[in-house]
């Protein structure tokens, strides 16, 4: 048999109760030209029962958890496929997806990066219609790295949104960015450009929006560790860098009164991210949203979203599910149909 065009490279740990779905979006859709690859990183639940009842995907089970960034390093090479979608293991494919994609592989992009529509954490809801605000589909050759990164890179804080050459992945660095839990990013945007990368404008997925299992440390990464990603790519200038995502959001007050809102930000993680090393006033800023009521943090919040009520769904749907969520809060979201 001759290897496959694509490969589904599906990372999982521990989503039993969510892959099945996502499988099952997935497996109508196979042909000869793709393959379905599951890695779980040594699941504790029913993760193997669950893909072995669905028949057409290649399972591969890990002694031990390696980490997200690591699995998905791992599944690629474990692949067969010239290309490997990075998809998530509670996501849906919408029809026509893997057709749709092939199309696009066909003269041969680096990259692929797909659209996504966003509904609620049980698909109910939808939040936002396109993950990227594209009208039609869009090519950036390396000449075009730059405009890429600016328009492109924010949204790549989702990986199921990844279609890559194989070997262009496996010829660029990755090990840098075990840990970083964006290993795709890491990849895509370090030097030199990865080659000719295709943007699709017409969804092709679905994403389940808030079931990420990072969720807790939401904190870390968005103060952190992503904008810590972002400004470390050395092949783009501090303006376009800024265009993807502030260097340092933790300063604004704005954005900790919104963490506070969350449940992202308390005495706690004050305590851990604003030692001595910190400006003053940025601990000042940190201290004072740790010790505003939280509830009250949540509500003012969701009135802001009232201003900007398409943009700010998301950030809505999240604020009307935290813990600190009121009933003003939540009347708001229901207002808005979120």
């Amino acid at each position: 048999m001759s290897a496959p065009l694509l490969t589904i490279c599906i990372a999982t740990y521990n989503r039993a109760r969510f892959i099945g779905e996502t499988l099952d979006s997935i497996v109508g859709q196979l042909t000869p030209d793709v393959e379905l690859l599951v890695l779980d990183g040594a699941s504790p639940d029913d993760t193997a029962a669950v893909v072995a009842a669905r028949p057409g995907a290649r399972y591969v089970c890990e002694p031990t958890n390696s980490g997200v960034d690591r699995d998905y390093d791992k599944a690629v090479g474990h692949a067969r496929g010239r290309y490997c979608w990075l998809m998530t293991d509670d996501d849906l494919l919408l029809p026509g997806a893997v057709a749709r994609v092939l199309a696009a592989l066909a003269d041969d992009p680096a990259l692929l990066v797909v659209n996504a529509e966003v509904r609620s954490i049980d698909f109910a809801i939808p939040l936002q219609a396109r993950l990227l605000d594209f009208a039609a589909d869009r090519d950036y050759p390396v000449t075009h790295a730059k405009a890429f990164f600016e328009e492109v890179a924010a949204h790549l804080k989702f990986i199921g949104a990844v279609v890559v050459d194989r070997e262009a992945w496996l010829g660029r660095a990755r090990e840098p960015y075990y840990g970083t839990l964006f290993i795709h990013a890491g990849v895509i945007f370090q030097s030199p450009p990865i080659g000719l990368a295709r943007v699709l404008a017409e969804p092709v997925m679905v994403i389940r929006y808030g079931n990420a299992m990072w969720t807790p440390r939401g904190f870390e990464i968005w103060m952190y560790k992503w904008p810590g990603l972002v400004w470390s790519f050395d092949g783009y200038d501090d303006a376009s860098k800024a265009r993807v995502c502030a260097r340092e959001p933790w300063r604004k007050l704005v954005k900790l009164g919104v963490q506070r809102g969350l449940g992202g930000l308390s005495p706690e993680e004050v305590a851990r991210h604003f030692g001595a090393g910190t400006p003053w006033t940025a601990r000042a800023k940190a201290r004072f949203a740790a010790a505003f009521p939280a509830p009250l943090a949540n509500t003012i919040a969701c009135v802001a979203c009232l201003a900007m009520p398409r943009k700010s769904r998301l950030n809505l749907y999240d604020l009307a599910r935290s813990r600190h969520a009121t009933f003003i809060s939540r009347k708001i979201a229901e207002l808005l149909g979120v």
